[in-house]
């Protein structure tokens, strides 16, 4: 597993981050996004979804559970595991996203946890004061092994 970590001091750096990360995203790439409330999980996806071309303006999944974004270089899957905390035995279909022709981002992944294939990027977000956040890149899988992110 390779290992990656950056601080960036304001939204506008979090969102232009995700920009940068999108140009290294493929289609049936997993993002994992973990980090408390508020601490800018869904701020990094929107800059993801401008790197792929997307118009749209990205929310947060919470109360729709996958919010799904068709017009980029390739399908954005947005993914909001929190509601299912409570019944994480039910057969949604996230294979067919994960094995899908997309890049599928899930935050809240712990609720889901055995949903999750194997090889994917865990980005962990955590809040150092009101503006600055740490944020953790790790590469689960050799299919991301000769990807730059040592270069964001």
């Amino acid at each position: 597993m390779l290992e990656y970590q950056l601080t960036t001091h304001s939204y506008e750096e979090t969102e232009e981050l995700g920009a940068k990360v999108s140009k290294l995203l493929e289609a049936g790439d997993v993002i994992v996004l973990n980090g408390d409330l508020g601490v800018g999980k869904t701020t990094l996806t929107r800059g993801l979804a401008r790197g792929l071309g997307i118009k749209r303006n990205v929310k947060s999944p919470t109360f729709t559970l996958i919010r799904e974004y068709q017009d980029g270089r390739v399908p954005l899957y947005h993914m909001d595991a929190y509601r299912l905390e409570s019944s994480p035995d039910e057969d949604l279909g996230f294979d067919e996203y994960f094995n899908g022709n997309g890049i599928t981002i899930v935050e809240w992944p712990q609720f889901i946890k055995d949903e999750i294939p194997a090889e994917h990027i865990s980005i962990n977000i955590t809040r150092l004061s009101d503006t600055d956040r740490q944020i953790v890149f790790k590469l689960h899988g050799d299919k991301y092994a000769d990807r730059k992110f040592g270069d964001l």
